[in-house]
């Protein structure tokens, strides 16, 4: 069977889906039909912008463009991360675009290097893109659960810390259980969906190269490998994150700071 493209007209028809969705909000009086229209244009709208945009850069295949490409998605999704924390911590996007930098790279370098041991992967977009861009959007909603869940304890927990801080503790030893428990967060969503991937869901990248016309198998080996690089990648954020967060809320003195 060969591989089914969708023209103009398919997208047209699809519209068909968010018609009945709409309809639906209409009859049960959600008042979701507003949101569920523009939520809809813009699904339209950026995505066939980004699709001409990466189909160009797909046939170009300059080094610099990729890299221009991703430095937009990784400033954006830090841009998204730092806002779900707060804008009351000082300086917390250098912060946070940092963290996801590193540990996007040190995962992509890692794959590149050792899994899939091809040196030109790196100037070819049809893989550097696709596998950062997960990568990054995982990074951010793990960056942005456990820096959000952080932050909110230890401006809600001040008595304690300073209790601790008054014992004796340093500044890590006195919030290490709260810095624990926004890393755990940071990984639920990871966790949950490796616990029943296959089983109860099949992933977009499987099921995209399953549409394609890849053999299952070897749809299957990508899922996996993408599986572990979002543990790697999101542990890592989550660290990196929570861990600059830490040190905001203390100053010179080891004296807590409330934001």
């Amino acid at each position: 069977m060969e591989r089914i493209e969708l023209d103009l007209l398919d997208l047209g028809l699809s519209v068909g889906l968010i018609a009945v969705a709409i309809a639906l909000s209409i009859w049960q009086q959600l008042g979701l039909q507003g949101q569920l229209a523009l939520a809809a244009a813009r699904t339209v709208v950026q995505l066939l912008v980004v699709g001409t945009f990466l189909e160009a850069v797909f046939e170009w295949k300059n080094p610099w463009a990729i890299l221009a490409v991703l430095a937009v998605m990784l400033t954006i999704a830090s841009i998204v991360a730092k806002n779900r924390i707060g804008n009351k911590l000082p300086n917390v996007l250098p912060m946070v675009w940092g963290s996801i930098c590193f540990s996007s790279a040190l995962t992509m370098t890692y794959v590149n290097l050792v899994v899939l041991r091809e040196p030109q992967a790196w100037s070819d977009p049809h893989y550097i893109i696709p596998l950062t861009g997960i990568v990054l959007g995982n990074a951010t909603n793990a960056a942005a659960i456990a820096g959000e869940r952080l932050a909110t304890t230890l401006n809600n927990t001040q008595i304690e810390i300073e209790t601790h801080l008054s014992l004796g503790a340093t500044p890590q030893q006195a919030i290490a259980s709260y810095r624990r428990e926004a890393i755990r967060a940071g990984l639920i969503p990871t966790l949950n969906a490796m616990m029943v991937v296959g089983i109860v869901t099949l992933p977009g990248i499987i099921t995209g190269q399953l549409l394609s016309g890849v053999k299952p198998l070897n749809a299957a080996a990508y899922q996996i490998l993408i599986m572990f690089m979002l543990a790697c990648v999101n542990l890592l954020t989550a660290l990196l994150v929570t861990r600059g967060i830490a040190g905001k809320f203390f100053n010179d003195e080891a004296q807590l700071q409330q934001f």
